[in-house]
């Protein structure tokens, strides 16, 4: 591991401030992610802000009827929250799906929604990867590619985001909110805070320089059932070949997305008038465009299957 400063925030401002001002800053909250990728020197900050004493570690009702999940709330203590359970239990699910219990013990809801991808290339530093050094080439391209994405990928990249919870929050409609460096809020639908590859994978998300995540904001409870499957090569401890996020009503309508198969947590609005009419029609457009390789071709009928697996059990 390199040398590195390290500072710990006194205010969020101060600390998107203090990112923006520094080169090669970065925050660390839980490190879950971060460490290990310094480790193995794929990321080499020279600045490390710690803001784990900024008190956004609290879940609040909103005014609307929502819940405000604030960005230090670490995974367990949100999946175990009686709210979360009652009103939003996709989240809970979700959340439960991934990874073990010591690191959930320790990621925070940002952290979460910020780690990068588990792809192997981006992670050994001998093979080309436009996302670690941009420009270098994928070699996932012409490499094994079973666990990549089969939709919304591009020549320059075809990694898949690894979050079980992001997923979740995308079929939730969350909205993540931040302060910017200049000390103002924004809010950012999380349908526009990741980032397709496009010729720039390495720009992974919505984020200005120094921006910091606040919170994120989930809209009143959604009704119906709320089921999260994720289907992977074992048991436990394990990344997503695909995953579905569902809330189903009772009327076989509802919202659906997808992790595993995408760059992103994967919607597509357009497609969910479809589910009444089973799962064939509806992955038929939430895949409509999908190029897969001949390694993950098999993600497409696994999709179907696993939706159908999910609108079986809501009807049940």
């Amino acid at each position: 591991m390199k040398p590195f400063t390290y500072e710990r925030a006194r205010s969020p401002a101060e600390a998107a401030a203090a990112a923006a001002r520094i080169q090669g800053a970065r925050f660390i909250a839980g490190g879950t992610n971060l460490l290990d990728l310094m480790k193995l020197q794929i990321e080499t900050p020279g600045y490390l802000i710690d803001v784990n004493g900024l008190a956004l570690d609290k879940i609040e009702t909103t005014p609307e009827g929502g819940m405000r999940i604030g960005a230090l709330v670490r995974n367990t203590d949100l999946a175990a929250d009686d709210r979360v359970r009652r009103d939003y239990g996709l989240l809970s699910r979700a959340m439960l799906a991934g990874a073990s219990g010591q690191l959930r013990n320790k990621a925070t809801t940002a952290g979460n929604l910020l780690q990068r991808t588990r792809c192997p290339y981006f992670y050994d530093t001998n093979q080309p990867c436009n996302k670690r050094r941009p420009g270098s080439g994928c070699a996932a391209l012409g490499g094994f590619s079973r666990q990549h994405a089969v939709v919304g990928a591009s020549e320059a990249c075809i990694a898949t985001h690894p979050s079980d919870m992001a997923v979740a929050m995308r079929a939730l409609d969350a909205t993540v909110e931040t302060v910017r460096p200049d000390g103002s809020a924004r809010s950012i639908p999380i349908a526009e805070f990741h980032r397709l590859p496009g010729d720039t994978p390495h720009i992974e998300t919505a984020l200005a320089a120094g921006e910091l995540i606040t919170a994120v904001t989930l809209p009143k409870p959604v009704g119906g059932k709320h089921i999260y499957r994720k289907v992977r090569d074992r048991a436990s401890y394990a990344f997503a070949l695909i995953s579905v996020a569902a809330v189903i009503q009772r009327d076989g309508s509802g919202r659906v997305a997808l992790g595993g198969v995408a760059h992103k947590p994967w919607r597509v609005e357009a497609a969910e008038p479809d589910l009444p009419r089973g799962a064939k029609a509806a992955s038929a457009g939430l895949l409509a465009d999908a190029t897969p390789t001949r390694e993950n071709a098999f993600k497409l009928l696994l999709v179907e299957r696993t939706l159908g697996a999910v609108l079986t059990e809501a009807r049940a």
